[in-house]
C-alpha cells in the first residue's frame, strides 16, 4: 500500500527572545541530525515524496535517459600548457567522474595520468576532488578529497614519478595548496571545524610530519575569511583575507617560503581590493575612493600601501570592471556595461586597445584559464542561451579566431535556429528597470496558456548570466519559456545593482522578481495558471518570500536547499558562514537589522494562507545551508497552509549543499524538477 498521507512533524514549542521580541519556534527540535526522531522524520518525508510521485518515476527515468543522451559521455577539457607540460580533463565511457592528466612539452607525448576520479570515488556514496597543485618540478603533487559533501577536504600529496602518495593526510582543509619555489614548502588553509571558516594557512615541509606544520596566519576577525594563492608572475606567495565589505593581502616572496609575509595595505572598513603582480609593479581592482564600479591603480614593489597607488584605468559610472588578466604584452580587462560581458584588449606600450565584438544581448563571454604568460593567445569561452559554448584561442596580435572546442550536443536533434532568445525590460514599482532574459523555441506560442519557468539567485552581487544548457531543452522542447531575471542583489547592471537589494534594502530583490512575473503575465506571455519560481541557496530565500507575499502569483515553486530560516540562523554564530555574513544580511543582533530580517524571513512569515505547488530539496550533510532550515519550513508549511496543493520535500541523505556528486547522477535530481513541472503542466508522456 502506498503511504500518501503527508508526515506531521512533532511540535515542541521553544521560545527565542531577543530585543525584548519573543518567536516562538515548534520545530526548533529538527535541527539534531544526530537525534533519530528527526532522521526518522525526513525518512518519513521521503517516503511521502515517494509515493506522490511514483507516477512519475518512469517519466523521470526517461527523461533522464533524454538529458544524458544529449551529452558527449568520452568529453575532454581543452588542455592548458603550464610548466612544460599540457594538461586536461577527460571523462571516460560510462565514468561519472573526470580523470586528470598531463602531456610533457607536446600533446603527442604519453598521457600521464594523475588522477583516475573514478577509482578514487569507489566505496563513496559522495565524492569531491578539490584544487590540484603541481610543484614547480612538476614532481608533486597536492590534492585534497571530501567524501561526506561539507567542503572540508583531505589533503595529500602524490609523487608523480613513482605514484606513490603519501600517508601523511592533513584533515579540515579548503582543497589544494601552494608551493613555494624550493618544491619542499607546501602552504594551505584550514577551516575552523565547528563554524567551516576557512581561518588558517599554514606551512608544512616535506619529510616532517604533518603535526609539526607551522601556523604561518589566523584570521581571527569571525567576519572574514582567508585564503593562499601564487601570483601569475610566480614571484609572489598571497595570503588575503575577504569580508563582504574589505579586504586585506599579504606578499611573500616565493623564492623565500620561511620568511615572513608582509601586509600590502592594511585593512580598513568598506575598502576593497584584489592584487596582480607584472614587471616591478602591482595592478590594484579596488573600489577606493568611492569607486563604486571599481578602477584599477598601480604601485611599484615596496610601496604597496594604499596612499601610494596611482590611478591607471579610472572609475566610470557605467561600466563594471570585473577582472584583470595579464600577458607579457597585453593586459585584458573583463567589464560589464548595461548588463553585457565585455573583453578589451590593450597593449602595454599603448599602441593600441579594442574589445572582442559579440552582437546579441543573451550570450555569456568570460576570459578562460590563461596561466601562459609570455603568449599572444587569449583563451576564452562563448556561449549564448541558444548557442552551445565555445573555447576560443584568440591571437590578440594577428586578431585571428582558433575555435578549439564546441560543444557537442548529441542525439541529432538540436538546431540552434529553432530557439528564440531576447532580453526584455521589466517595469519595477519603483520605476527601475528590470532585465530579463528568455529562451524559448520559435513554434512556441505565446499567451496566457505558455509554461514559464522564471529563475533568478539575487544575492551576494552573485550574476546569473544568459548560458546554455543542454538539459534545459527538455523543458523548451515542451513548451516551457525559460527565463533569468536580473534582479537587484546581484552585480549585473553594476555594483550599485548589488548595493540596492541588500542589508536593509533586501527586498528589493523579491518584489524585482514579483514585477517581473507580472510583467511577463501584463504582456500576456504566460498567466497565472502557468509561471513557475525556481531559486536555489539565497535563491530559495527569494522563493519563500514571493509566495509568502503572492502566494497566488505562481502554480508551482522549485526552492532547491533554501535559506529560508534566516533570523535564527544569523544570531547562531555557531553556524557554519554565519558571521562572514553580516555585511550581506545584517547582524540581527542589533534591533534595526533584525526586525527587517524578520519583516521577510520566510519560516518566520508562514502564515495561514494557500500556497503554490511547491518541490523542495536538500541535503543532510549541508554545510552551506543547513538541511533543517528547510526542514522547519516545510513543517511549519504543512501545519498552516490552507490549500490542497502539492508540498513535496525530498532530503538527499548522502549529499551536501551542491547535490549529487556524479557527472550523469546529478541528472537524477533536475529530472525530479523537470518532472515536477510537466507534471503540473500535464505534460507527462
Amino acid at each position: 500500500m502506498v503511504h500518501k498521507i503527508a508526515p506531521i512533524a512533532r511540535k515542541i514549542p521553544k521560545e527565542l527572545i531577543i530585543h525584548d521580541d519573543v518567536r516562538l519556534d515548534n520545530y526548533y527540535w529538527l535541527n539534531d541530525k544526530e537525534n533519530k526522531e528527526v532522521i526518522s522524520y525526513l525518512e518519513e518525508e521521503n517516503t511521502y515524496y515517494d509515493a506522490l510521485t511514483e507516477h512519475t518515476k518512469e517519466f523521470q527515468e526517461s527523461l533522464f535517459h533524454e538529458m544524458k543522451g544529449r551529452i558527449k559521455e568520452d568529453d575532454a577539457s581543452v588542455p592548458y600548457k603550464l610548466n612544460g607540460y599540457w594538461y586536461s580533463t577527460r571523462y571516460e565511457i560510462g565514468g561519472e567522474y573526470p580523470l586528470y592528466s598531463r602531456f610533457k612539452e607536446t600533446l603527442e607525448a604519453s598521457e600521464e595520468i594523475i588522477f583516475n576520479g573514478n577509482e578514487m570515488a569507489k566505496g563513496h556514496d559522495y565524492f569531491s576532488l578539490g584544487g590540484i597543485a603541481i610543484s614547480p618540478d612538476n614532481k608533486l603533487a597536492a590534492f585534497g578529497v571530501d567524501t561526506v559533501s561539507r567542503r572540508q577536504y583531505i589533503m595529500q600529496i602524490k609523487d608523480l614519478e613513482t605514484g606513490v602518495i603519501f600517508d601523511d593526510k592533513i584533515e579540515n582543509t579548503t582543497g589544494g595548496g601552494v608551493w613555494a619555489n624550493d618544491n619542499k614548502t607546501l602552504f594551505y588553509t584550514r577551516k575552523d571545524p565547528v563554524t567551516l571558516r576557512s581561518d588558517k594557512i599554514y606551512k608544512h615541509k616535506l619529510g616532517t610530519p604533518t603535526s609539526e606544520d607551522v601556523l604561518i596566519f589566523h584570521e581571527k576577525d569571525d567576519t572574514f575569511s582567508t585564503f593562499i594563492y601564487r601570483t601569475k608572475s610566480k614571484k609572489y606567495l598571497v595570503i588575503g583575507s575577504f569580508s563582504t565589505l574589505t579586504s586585506e593581502f599579504q606578499i611573500l616572496p616565493t623564492d623565500n617560503p620561511d620568511g615572513a609575509f608582509e601586509i600590502f595595505s592594511p585593512r580598513k572598513r568598506g575598502l576593497e581590493y584584489t592584487i596582480f603582480h607584472y614587471e616591478d609593479c602591482f595592478y590594484i581592482l579596488t573600489n577606493k575612493d568611492k569607486a563604486e564600479n571599481f578602477k584599477l591603480m598601480r604601485t611599484f614593489e615596496g610601496k604597496t600601501t594604499s596612499e601610494n597607488w596611482q590611478e591607471f584605468i579610472p572609475h566610470r559610472e557605467d561600466v563594471l570592471l570585473e577582472d584583470i588578466d595579464i600577458f607579457k604584452e597585453y593586459y585584458v580587462l573583463s567589464e560589464r556595461e548595461n548588463g553585457l560581458n565585455k573583453i578589451r584588449i590593450i597593449r602595454w606600450d599603448g599602441t593600441g586597445e579594442y574589445f572582442l565584438p559579440f552582437k546579441i544581448e543573451t550570450y555569456t563571454a568570460y576570459v578562460g584559464s590563461n596561466p601562459d604568460f609570455n603568449t599572444e593567445i587569449l583563451r576564452y569561452s562563448y556561449n549564448s542561451m541558444s548557442t552551445p559554448s565555445s573555447v576560443i584561442d584568440f591571437n590578440m596580435n594577428t586578431k585571428e579566431k582558433n575555435i578549439k572546442k564546441e560543444q557537442e550536443v548529441l542525439g541529432g536533434l538540436f538546431d540552434k535556429d529553432k530557439y528564440t532568445e531576447r532580453r526584455i525590460w521589466a517595469n519595477a514599482r519603483d520605476g527601475e528597470k528590470i532585465p530579463m532574459s528568455l529562451v524559448y523555441r520559435k513554434d512556441t506560442v505565446l499567451d496566457e496558456r505558455t509554461p514559464v519557468l522564471q529563475y533568478a539567485y539575487g544575492s551576494y552581487g552573485a550574476i546569473i548570466d544568459p548560458y546554455f544548457s543542454t538539459v534545459r531543452l527538455s523543458l523548451l522542447d515542451r513548451g516551457f519559456v525559460y527565463a533569468i531575471a536580473h534582479i537587484r542583489g546581484g552585480e549585473y547592471l553594476g555594483r550599485r545593482w548589488y548595493e540596492d537589494g541588500k542589508l536593509l534594502q533586501k527586498k528589493n530583490t523579491f518584489t524585482d522578481y514579483i514585477d517581473c512575473s507580472k510583467y511577463l503575465i501584463e504582456q500576456k506571455m504566460t498567466s497565472a495558471e502557468h509561471l513557475y519560481a525556481m531559486g536555489g541557496s539565497a535563491g530559495g530565500l527569494l522563493m519563500g518570500a514571493i509566495i509568502n507575499m503572492e502566494p497566488d502569483l505562481y502554480n508551482g515553486v522549485i526552492a532547491a536547499v533554501p535559506f529560508v530560516d534566516v533570523v535564527t540562523t544569523m544570531l547562531d554564530d555557531s553556524i557554519p558562514l554565519t558571521t562572514g555574513e553580516y555585511d550581506e544580511w545584517g547582524n540581527p543582533n542589533e534591533k534595526e537589522y533584525y526586525d527587517y530580517m524578520k519583516s521577510y524571513s520566510p519560516y518566520d512569515n508562514v502564515v495561514a494562507q494557500k500556497y503554490p505547488n511547491m518541490l523542495v530539496t536538500t541535503g543532510l550533510h549541508d554545510s552551506q545551508v543547513q538541511y533543517f532550515e528547510p526542514a522547519k519550513w516545510v513543517a511549519k508549511l504543512r501545519e498552516l497552509k490552507t490549500d490542497a496543493h502539492q508540498l513535496l520535500f525530498n532530503i538527499n541523505m548522502e549529499a551536501g549543499h551542491g547535490g549529487a556528486s556524479g557527472r550523469f547522477e546529478a541528472l537524477h535530481e533536475v529530472a525530479k524538477e523537470y518532472a515536477f513541472l510537466l507534471d503540473l503542466e500535464g505534460k507527462i508522456v
